[in-house]
């Protein structure tokens, strides 16, 4: 249950905040019952500037207070929803850690705003000398970079690849995607070019437990764009399988149905359409059947002709 306070700091009753305050019986630090946010969490994190500072000025209100759910500060509230004016004044005091992570997810005020593309408040945390440009959150593992990257903030990407200290290629433990890995699989094409462009970026690195590269996702999600680019590399191998299911993009695609990826595939000397993955024996074909790409299974029949065996029975479904 929240209280008064922090109803009205939550939504910018100034007025109702000020009589709030006058009194000796209000508990202006005081976290609600439900979510464990202070009056100044909530006013950080809807950005009222007003109120933030009214409260501010109390020396009975601890700025750097978590909150007792997630353990986020009003600075991380108020970083990932952008609210500048609010990072502002949290920034500017000496008793407010800039690069506190919260306790539920470990992810640091610049992580939060990285992740929901807040540009300015990202600028204004990686001047600070204070803040780890680098730092990956507690659950997911991924760094600042990795979650901006997987949402296609490219200018954001771009404030953090020039940053010192942020490794463009440091993968994340949990899915063991680096930043290049998680644009190319959603389809952020500027993110992917951006990537591209750096000397200390694989274009051909691996997920660390599946196995695939960049193009293999692309592939696999029909990102078209994405995967012409990677194709005019010359440094990227368009028939590289996965370590786990030997699979290669082209079959990805296929499996998936994806045309036109398919179509670019097909007009390379240097991709074979018929090979067949490592775990089911399948080819393309074949997956492109069982899943009833039409399209795929005709433009596949053109190029490879009949297969000379059909699936196995036993491995007619894949869970």
């Amino acid at each position: 249950m929240a209280t008064p306070l922090s109803w009205a700091a939550e939504y910018r009753n100034e007025v109702m905040v000020n009589i709030l305050l006058e009194r000796e019986d209000v508990n202006p630090d005081q976290p609600d019952t439900k979510s464990g946010r202070t009056p100044l969490s909530w006013a950080a994190g809807c950005g009222n500037g007003a109120v933030v500072k009214m409260l501010l000025e109390r020396k009975d209100v601890n700025p750097n207070q978590p909150d007792t759910k997630s353990g986020r500060t009003p600075l991380s509230w108020a970083a990932e929803w952008g609210k500048e004016a609010a990072v502002k004044m949290l920034l500017e005091r000496e008793d407010v850690n800039p690069d506190q992570p919260d306790t539920k997810y470990g992810q640091t005020p610049l992580s939060w705003a990285a992740w929901r593309g807040k540009e300015a408040v990202v600028k204004r945390l990686l001047e600070r000398e204070d803040v780890n440009p680098d730092q990956p959150d507690i659950k997911y593992r991924r760094t600042p970079l990795s979650w901006a990257a997987i949402e296609g903030h490219s200018r954001v990407v771009k404030m953090l690849l020039g940053r010192d200290g942020v490794d463009p290629n440091k993968a994340d433990t949990r899915d063991g995607r680096t930043p290049l890995l998680w644009a190319a699989a959603n389809g952020h094409g500027k993110v992917v070019m951006m990537l591209l462009e750096r000397e200390d970026v694989n274009p051909e690195q691996a997920e660390i437990y599946y196995g695939r590269t960049a193009l293999s996702l692309a592939a696999q999600n029909g990102k078209v764009e994405v995967v012409k680019m990677l194709l005019d590399r010359t440094d990227v191998n368009p028939n590289n399988a996965d370590l786990v299911e030997g699979r290669t993009p082209i079959l990805w695609a296929a499996e998936n149905g994806h045309e036109e990826v398919i179509k670019m595939f097909l007009k390379r000397n240097d991709v074979n359409p018929a090979q067949a993955d490592t775990f089911y024996d399948w080819t393309p074909l074949m997956w492109a059947s069982e899943r009833g790409h039409e399209g795929v299974v005709k433009m596949l029949l053109e190029k490879t002709g009949l297969p000379t065996a059909a699936p196995d029975a036993q491995n007619q479904t894949r869970l």
